[in-house]
């Protein structure tokens, strides 16, 4: 397998083929779940397209915690099937499909009372480890182990010492969701999907009571396509319910969203060298460590507005600094909140009232002839959900193909980057000294590229000054924002700043201050005249603004009406309009 750029070249082709072609299986979605199943139905020797109609994992695919794990609250609730499932999952990430991209961290469980809550909570997360085992792809994962209060201080001096009379510390992973779901795509790609973002599914195409495809919105031109498909996959999550309704069928199950913030806070805020995981009296709350930050959250709360853009309120953000406060030396406040994010969960709707007990588990459902529909579950279990849907459009494919379809294959088959990872990082020094950058800045290209590295670096053969930091985020090579662009499949500002890098919300400027050389940088590649540059710009900063207005406003009305004061560079249409 060859690496394929999700280049502007490459999605005009693909464009060509959705509208030329009939698939086997249109996917709509570019979250995680509809980029695996991309990937596991490309692979199972399927013609394959996958349309999006923002940018790839723009939903709650680049929102989530960041953090690949089997959910050790759902040992608490019995859930023992869904926790193991989800640590096989975490393991073969780890091991095989993207240990470029997926890492362990480590986390403290401060512990508040003495004797049976040692007892209990070690019993939990040694069954947490014991299924990790059992699994067979744990093997790279660390222990948990028992500390006393000074133990754990030592490992997190920033931990108050009445907030905690001992600890335990246990392993899960940690991705950059955005990044990953992005090489899912263009790993799918690879394999021969035909893969184009900024497409909107506007209806559904049928013959009778069968579904044949989709008629799709090219949000760049304007241009209508007809894409017609042997089967379609519904991968939209939280937007489930509206993509359903294009078929005019209510659907099998509905989805109920679930809104999470996260805060991002510089690394110097907090002292420790580990993660902290607290609990709340609804649900979880975690310190991640991120590389020079940390990322705390997240909330769980019914949300009924906007999907598009959900929006962080005051009282999200006072409910974060109060609970992570209660156990830290030196609160942090307001002041030392560098990046703010929101999220949107694809809950299964169930009887409960409170989102955090809603299920995590999937459901794939065959609603009408040709039209599959998967949703709910977590982002570590992707790949079982994709394989699933896939395993139901094969079904409704039977006796269409002359050909019998194989099973998935997908927990054999690496993304693009993972092939020869640990033989490059063992070189990482080697590379350095050939390529004149500090070893820590190859790290930090290799835990994002891979053994794709060596694509960004070879943009300073032409352009010497592309290997030069990016202004105002100097974290970052310039040659990052042109690959972004001509490999990465990004489209505009939002996306580089947002989801190919985390600029947003890892500068206190938000990435306002880089924004003006990003767009300088991404307008050769894109063909941007200086108009085109400057409106990329100047919507960018309407959108931090509007963010930070949101983050004033005391309730979940008033915030998103502030966010929505900032409308999308492209105007994306609502489904049936």
């Amino acid at each position: 397998m060859l690496p394929v750029a999700l280049s502007p070249e490459t999605r005009a082709t693909a464009l060509a083929r959705l509208e030329q072609d009939r698939l086997d299986v249109l996917v709509i979605g570019g979250g995680v779940v509809g980029a695996g199943a991309a990937l596991d139905a490309a692979t199972r020797g399927l013609s394959v397209g996958l349309v999006e109609a923002r940018d790839f994992a723009s939903g709650t695919s680049s929102r989530s915690s960041k953090l690949v794990h089997g959910g050790l609250r759902y040992l608490e609730m019995l859930d023992f099937r869904l926790v193991a499932e989800a640590l096989k999952e975490r393991g073969l990430l780890m091991e095989r499909l993207a240990p470029h991209l997926v890492r362990p961290v480590p986390f403290l469980y401060p512990l508040q009372h003495r004797g049976w809550e040692r007892l209990y909570a070690g019993s939990g997360v040694a069954l947490y480890d014991a299924l990790s085992k059992a699994s067979g792809n744990g093997a790279g994962m660390p222990l948990h182990r028992h500390l006393t209060r000074r133990g754990a201080r030592r490992i997190f001096p920033s931990l108050r010492k009445d907030a905690l009379v001992g600890a335990l510390q246990y392993y899960d992973a940690q991705v950059d969701d955005a990044r990953h779901t992005m090489f899912i795509a263009r790993t799918a790609a690879a394999y021969g999907a035909h893969v184009a973002s900024r497409t909107r599914v506007v209806g559904l195409l049928r013959e009778g009571q069968r579904v044949t495809g989709a008629e799709v919105v090219d949000l760049e031109t304007g241009r209508t396509i007809q894409v017609r498909a042997a089967q379609v996959v519904n991968a939209t999550g939280v937007w489930t319910d509206e993509t359903q309704s294009l078929a005019h069928e209510r659907g099998q199950f509905q989805v109920r969203a679930s809104k999470g913030i996260h805060l991002v806070v510089p690394r110097d805020r907090i002292r420790g060298d580990s993660g902290l995981i607290l609990r709340t009296e609804k649900s979880v709350l975690f310190v991640i460590p991120w590389k020079r930050h940390w990322i705390i959250g997240t909330t769980d709360t019914d949300w009924a507005l906007s999907k598009d853009h959900p929006a962080a309120s005051a009282s999200d953000i006072d409910y974060v600094l109060e609970h992570v406060n209660r156990v830290l030396e030196v609160p942090l406040t307001h002041a030392d909140v560098e990046g703010v994010y929101a999220g949107l969960r694809p809950l299964l709707a169930g009887e409960s009232d409170a989102t955090s007990q809603l299920s995590r588990e999937h459901a794939v459902a065959h609603t009408v002839p040709g039209l599959v529909v998967v949703a709910g579950g977590k982002y570590t279990t992707y790949r079982v959900m994709a394989q699933d849907a896939v395993d139901e459009a094969v079904h409704g494919l039977e006796g269409t193909l002359g050909r019998r379809v194989g099973p998935c294959v997908t927990e054999d088959v690496p993304l693009l980057g993972a092939e020869g990872y640990q033989a490059l990082w063992n070189q990482r020094h080697a590379l350095a000294e050939r390529t004149g950058l500090h070893v820590v800045r190859i790290e930090h290209l290799l835990e994002r590229y891979g053994t794709l590295v060596g694509e960004v670096l070879a943009l300073g053969d032409d352009d010497p000054s592309l290997l030069e930091p990016l202004p105002g985020a100097d974290d970052h090579l310039r040659a990052e924002i042109v690959y972004a662009v001509t490999h990465e499949g990004a489209r505009h500002l939002d996306d580089v700043l947002t989801r190919r890098t985390r600029i947003s919300i890892e500068t206190f400027d938000r990435g306002t201050l880089a924004a003006p050389h990003v767009a300088a940088l991404m307008a050769g590649p894109l063909a941007w005249d200086d108009a085109q540059r400057e409106r990329e710009v100047e919507h960018y900063v309407k959108r931090v603004e509007a963010e930070r207005q949101s983050q004033q406003m005391p309730d979940d009305e008033t915030a998103d009406a502030a966010r929505m004061g900032a409308p999308d560079v492209v105007p994306v249409t609502t489904a049936g309009e």
